[in-house]
């Protein structure tokens, strides 16, 4: 069996710690983050944060499960009992398409049904998602992911859009 992507529960602000170690060991991480502004009393500061706070996918065998357990910071490898339960390969696609298209990007509860899309254009083409409209009636794809039960918004342009059946 050869390498799939699973999801990876590490402690809350740990998650960079957690991914560099595990570079380090050998194990491909993935730390999907965002650009947010965090104003303090006395300045703005732009930074990265993670999307989906105490999670990160990593790239590994099966058997190497433990070696990912044993990095710090690391809580549990998602599955069920000791099987961790692959994420397709389209899913992390679609997170790493949007991560590097620099939109804006928003946590998003995750949703179980809605309108199945696909961009046919932009920086997101390729992505499929379910559109929602925003407060002020900009559209949105959210994409999610299933085993982790969270999703990632992006406002995108409506002539991008394309519906799927």
């Amino acid at each position: 069996m050869g390498k799939a992507w699973y999801g990876v529960r590490v402690r809350t602000k740990c998650e960079d710690r957690a991914a560099s170690e595990l570079s380090a060991r050998g194990i491909e991480a993935f730390l999907p983050k965002r650009q947010v502004r965090q104003r303090w009393s006395d300045r703005v500061k732009s930074m990265q944060i993670p999307i989906f706070p105490g999670y990160l996918f990593c790239r590994f065998q099966p058997e190497e499960r433990v070696k990912v357990l044993d990095a710090p910071a690391v809580i549990q490898v998602l599955g069920v009992g000791a099987t961790p339960i692959p994420i397709s390969d389209a899913e992390i696609g679609a997170i790493q398409t949007m991560v590097a298209s620099c939109l804006t990007l928003t946590p998003w509860p995750y949703l179980h049904s809605g309108q199945h899309v696909r961009i046919e254009n932009g920086p997101l083409a390729g992505i499929d998602g379910i559109v929602i409209e925003a407060e002020d009636g900009k559209p949105r794809v959210v994409v999610s992911v299933t085993l982790l039960k969270r999703s990632v918004a992006a406002e995108v342009e409506r002539d991008w859009i394309i519906l799927v059946n």
